[in-house]
């Protein structure tokens, strides 16, 4: 029996989900820059142009207590009050952290809720979908998006690389979406093995998808990866407005730049996908959000004194 150890520690899940197995249901065409029997790893010629100026974007969550909503008719209903933030990091011969921001809000499905203040902090009011755990999440995960986007629309750079996929609302110039984890097959199997031929700082050719909007995508392999065929492989994709002749230049330009940020397995438990900026910036934002332990006991003190009004 032939086997691999996934090198991401395992708090972190995998790179490589079990659905992979599944096709994605949106359309695929797969010509874009080569019929399908031409598709092959494409090594970037030497002189590939390197971006000289580039903008790593991120955002950060975190639920910093989970309340219970009394309603006028007795009813208790769920609510979270959440920190989040999203930033820029510059890599111009240097890393530096050029945007942040960071929110507080109390989300919930109540439509009379009001601000949650403590001492420490205030928490405006955000609205969810439903009471269910999952859309207050995905509540808190869409204006950490917003952020994200008003974020990557503040800095002109050669190259802004947003981790995770890019959203439609993002307008900036040779933004590129960077998808290190992998829930969906785009690539059917008579083209799929040429991720297996992967060497680290190739990729494959160009596809392109059609779902809510299209977008333009190409896979790379980074050093450092080992084990099993999809191990550091990470997914780039582009808005599919953009001319195919100009994603291919940015498609060649991003595959020479990533190589260089791929963090090591030493340094970073989700190496090497999880590029050295990202991770950096993450840290700093997680940093800015402050104390849980402190916000949580003026969370509790907080209700503690609202109850004996």
């Amino acid at each position: 029996m032939k086997f691999s150890v996934e090198a991401w520690a395992t708090e972190y899940g995998t790179p490589m989900e079990a659905e992979m197995l599944e096709l994605s249901e949106g359309k695929t065409d797969l010509t874009v820059e080569f019929p399908i029997d031409k598709w092959a790893p494409l090594t970037l010629a030497p002189e590939t142009t390197l971006p000289q100026k580039i903008l790593f974007t991120d955002g950060v969550r975190r639920i910093d207590a989970r309340l219970w909503i009394e309603t006028p008719e007795g009813r208790a209903r769920p609510a979270v009050c959440a920190s989040y933030a999203a930033g820029a990091i510059c890599c111009d011969g240097r890393a530096e952290v050029v945007h942040s921001t960071v929110e507080r809000g109390m989300f919930s499905a109540v439509s009379d809720a009001s601000e949650v203040a403590s001492r420490h902090a205030t928490y405006g009011v955000r609205s969810a979908e439903g009471d269910a755990p999952e859309q207050l999440w995905l509540a808190i995960q869409l204006r950490m998006g917003m952020l994200e986007t008003e974020i990557a629309m503040r800095e002109a750079a050669e190259l802004t690389i947003v981790d995770g996929p890019l959203k439609a609302s993002v307008t900036v110039p040779r933004a590129v979406g960077y998808i290190k984890t992998h829930h969906v097959a785009y690539l059917p199997p008579e083209v799929e093995g040429v991720i297996a031929r992967l060497t680290p700082g190739s990729r494959t050719p160009l596809f392109l998808t059609l779902g809510r909007w299209g977008r333009y995508s190409w896979y790379v392999r980074l050093p450092g990866g080992e084990g099993h065929s999809w191990a550091g492989v990470v997914r780039c994709e582009v808005s599919a407005d953009s001319d195919v002749e100009e994603v291919k230049r940015l498609a060649d330009s991003v595959t020479a730049a990533l190589p260089k940020f791929a963090s090591q397995a030493h340094k970073d438990p989700r190496a090497p996908q999880n590029l050295y900026p990202i991770a950096g910036l993450e840290r700093e934002l997680r940093r800015r959000l402050g104390d849980p332990a402190l916000l949580f006991r003026s969370l509790k003190i907080a209700a503690s004194e609202n109850s004996k009004n």
